[in-house]
């Protein structure tokens, strides 16, 4: 049997396939759609965490190559889901102790229920290999005044992140629309880029500055595990945290050390 090759490196993969993905949907059938993906998943022998909320759905899973896509694939025979785009690392153990599959009342909570992103409502994205010359000063970049604005919680940030970019030291999402509403007049006249660790905290961000008067923003497509898949470190200093207990990723998605024992993923219900 051949061996599995990670697509960043070219090398042998460790065993252990870790996706995150998102998807802002209406839902409407939470408990059944809990248990159906409950079931598959211990059937699996997948752990991570699952949250349905009537917007959506936000997932952590990690297992076997084909344990995690055969999952990926029933959740996209879903034409709610059918367009479902996981990010893909590897690491050597599960980062997750348990399976956990949780109705909550927002995927990410942000505490401002007017904010409501879906296909056919959400910010402009821009792909990493374009903002990547937006930043860059090559001959073949842009060098485009742009401001980055991180949307992580403060610890996340000093960790790693865009090069001078802007962040509000804030402790947990929720507390990012009352930092931006009271801060609108610093970005006035500026293109702002909002970033984050998949997306899904952009995907109201971005929507956000836009209801409070912001003319020019938009949000990183696939967030900085995205960026890092495509393009790399460039214009980037340092990892990314991410809520398992890899911890950090750096810019090949690779643990900078080898994971804890922390039990980290409780917190990827409240990031």
């Amino acid at each position: 049997m051949l061996a599995t090759r990670n697509p960043i490196t070219d090398s042998e993969a460790p065993p252990v396939l870790n996706v995150s993905a998102y998807k802002f949907v209406a839902l409407d059938d939470l408990p059944a759609l809990r248990e159906r993906i409950a079931q598959r998943c211990n059937a699996l022998q997948l752990r991570g965490t699952v949250l349905l909320a009537s917007e959506g759905i936000n997932l952590f899973l990690a297992g076997g190559s084909a344990s995690v896509r055969a999952m990926v694939a029933e959740l996209r025979a879903d034409a709610r889901f059918a367009d479902l785009t996981p990010k893909e690392s590897w690491s050597a153990a599960p980062p997750f102790r348990r399976m956990k599959v949780k109705i909550k009342r927002e995927i990410i909570t942000l505490n401002r229920p007017q904010i409501r992103p879906a296909s056919s409502h959400r910010a402009p994205a821009v792909a990493p290999e374009t903002l990547k010359r937006w930043l860059g000063a090559g001959q073949d970049d842009e060098g485009r005044p742009v401001v980055m604005l991180d949307t992580r919680n403060a610890f996340e940030r000093d960790l790693g992140g865009f090069d001078a970019c802007v962040d509000f030291r804030i402790h947990r999402f929720s507390d990012f629309a009352p930092a931006v509403e009271a801060q609108a007049e610093r970005f006035a006249g500026h293109t702002v880029v909002t970033y984050c660790t998949g997306g899904i905290r952009c995907e109201k961000a971005a929507l956000l500055m836009q209801e409070a008067g912001f003319e020019r923003v938009y949000q990183l497509d696939g967030g900085i595990l995205k960026y890092f898949e495509q393009v790399g470190a460039a214009h980037y200093t340092g990892g990314c945290f991410v809520f398992d207990a890899r911890e950090v990723l750096d810019a090949s998605l690779s643990p900078t050390s080898s994971p804890s024992a922390t039990a980290l993923d409780e917190l990827a219900t409240n990031s």
